[in-house]
Formats: C-alpha cells, structure tokens, sequence
C-alpha cells in the first residue's frame, strides 16, 4: 500500500505564497519522477512542475518563474513554492510519484488525494 498525503493548500490573496508538501509512504522500493498537476473546475488536470531524482526540474509556462519545485529524496517527500499567486492559480493540486513498490516488477503513477489552493483578487 503506498498513499500520498498533501498539504499546504489554502486560500491566499493575489501575490501571496504558499508551499505544497506530499509525503510519499508505504512499501516504496524506488521513485522516479514527482510532480505537481493541478485541475481548475472545468478545465483538464495539467502539469504544474516535474522533478527527477537528481533534481532536474521542469515547469508550465504559466507558473514559471513564480515556482520552485524540490524534493528530499531521503524523506520520498516533495514540495511546491509558489510566489506571486494569481487567482487563476485557483485549483486542486494534486501530488504524482512514478514509482515501484517493494516486490514489485514495473514503475507506476500514483496520485495524492489533492490539496485546494484558493487565490482571492
């Protein structure tokens, strides 16, 4: 069993900041990739920032510059600075770890339960 927990999210005003934090637990053999999407209402789940585990880092345009994605791959724990927040940043943002699992013979997509972050005009 492997779970992702979010947190951090919350309502902001325009400029403010918050950072995301997701804690990847269970039977965890390895993780590649983590990342950050996020799912505005209506719209699709897209891509926030990705990072591997030797710290290369990849970014929306919409956020980069604004955004810092790192990760602590002693604590399978990954995290979101987010500044100079805009209202359309307003959505759920959801953790992404690819990852085996102990005993097990490929790598996988899990996803966090998400985290709302609220950014008011």
């Amino acid at each position: 069993q492997v779970q992702l927990v979010e947190s951090g999210g919350g309502l902001v005003q325009a400029g403010g900041s918050l950072r995301l934090s997701c804690a990847a637990s269970g039977s965890i053999f390895n993780i590649r990739a983590m990342g950050w999407y996020r799912q505005a209402p209506g719209k699709q789940r897209e891509l926030v920032a990705g990072i591997t585990p030797g710290g290369a880092s990849n970014y929306a345009d919409s956020v980069k510059g604004r955004s810092a994605i790192s990760r602590d791959n002693a604590k399978n724990t990954v995290y979101l600075q987010m500044n100079s927040l805009k209202p359309e940043d307003t959505a759920r943002y959801y953790c992404n770890a690819d990852l085996r699992i102990t005993g097990g013979l490929g790598y996988y997509d899990y996803w966090g339960q998400g985290t709302q972050v609220t950014v008011s005009s």
